[in-house]
């Protein structure tokens, strides 16, 4: 066991960010980032308002280049890979803001994601519903609460299952590497804690390694292996929850100058 445990320790991180810098024009939004996400763990990138987080996951998923630095996931370079193929390596992604087809069916939704498996375009996806897609889909949408929404338009859904055909829709690709932007937000506490369970599962069954941006503290700090907190920019305190929640630097960002002191002295 201990040599097990050791090795765990020295194992490359299945995620690792290395010097990452974006500019935008003159301002930088993110800058010298390092972050080494273990593989099957759960990792959250925390960090107030326009801290760099998204800007961080558009980096990793692609949608940005990096001014400097290195991405390697799984022991590949995938820096300047374009962002067409991330699905194929196993990486998928949720949005901060909905991305879904709200005229087209949670089922069908959720069937896209998985084409990628189908050897077609989502759209002969759709029409064409390969059996062990079809299965793969019947399962996720029962993983996820889904079932009895399967054939509702995803538009006449409430907001929190919304969020779930997201998720559902990025687990069809069956990602090694799943990024959730902000998958909490606008939840109510009975969806954050079907949430919890269902991330909970997704590492601990599946061994998916999860990388989350989330402004919901209550989740972040039940789930989280290992937690990042980014400040204009720039990493100002990673560790585990309770290493975090005690740091003063990540009490100034969220709280102020104030309220670091009276926690330190405390």
């Amino acid at each position: 066991m201990v040599a097990e445990n050791m090795a765990a320790e020295t194992a490359a991180p299945f995620l690792d960010v290395e010097g990452l810098t974006i500019r935008f024009g003159g301002l930088t939004a993110v800058g010298g980032l390092d972050m080494a996400v273990a593989k099957g763990s759960i990792h959250a990138l925390i960090g107030p308002n326009g801290a760099g987080k998204s800007t961080t996951f558009n980096c990793i998923s692609r949608f940005y280049t990096p001014s400097e630095g290195r991405i390697t996931y799984d022991g590949r370079d995938i820096t300047r890979m374009p962002a067409r193929e991330m699905a194929g390596l196993g990486i998928a992604r949720s949005f901060q803001n909905l991305e879904l087809f709200g005229e087209l069916t949670v089922f069908e939704n959720v069937l896209i994601g998985a084409h990628v498996h189908a050897g077609r375009s989502w759209r002969d996806a759709i029409s064409a519903r390969p059996r062990g897609i079809v299965e793969h889909v019947d399962e996720l949408l029962e993983r996820t609460g889904l079932t009895s929404y399967a054939q509702t338009k995803a538009r006449n859904l409430d907001f929190g299952h919304q969020k779930m055909v997201e998720i559902a829709r990025a687990l069809a690709i069956r990602p090694k590497l799943l990024l959730l932007d902000e998958p909490a937000a606008g939840l109510r506490n009975r969806e954050i804690a079907a949430l919890d369970r269902l991330l909970c599962e997704l590492r601990e069954r599946d061994g998916l390694t999860i990388l989350l941006v989330e402004h919901v503290m209550q989740l972040v700090m039940s789930i989280s292996d290992r937690i990042t907190v980014l400040s204009f920019g720039t990493k100002i305190a990673e560790g585990t929850a309770a290493e975090v929640r005690a740091n003063p630097a990540v009490i100034e960002a969220y709280l102020g100058r104030e309220a670091a002191h009276e926690a330190a002295h405390a």
